[in-house]
């Protein structure tokens, strides 16, 4: 799972799956997911996230395995 977020557009986008994405539904407001041809979820992408998620920090609870952080 990956989350970048981009300050220009002020957009988060968190990538679930390596799948490449083949629809797209816009559920709320700025909230879109986005879907393989499975129909499995591969992305959520948030527009205006900073008026939407706290960015400033991510608590990860019972997750096993690497976290890296990339800047830039």
């Amino acid at each position: 799972m990956k989350l970048a977020y981009y300050s220009e557009t002020d957009s988060l986008y968190i990538d679930l799956s390596e799948q490449p994405s083949v629809e797209s539904r816009e559920v709320s407001n700025g909230i879109v997911l986005d879907y393989d041809a499975a129909g499995g979820l591969v992305g959520i992408d948030i527009d205006n996230a900073s008026t939407k998620v706290k960015l400033r920090k991510v608590i990860l609870t019972g997750m096993a395995g690497e976290v890296e952080h990339r800047t830039g």
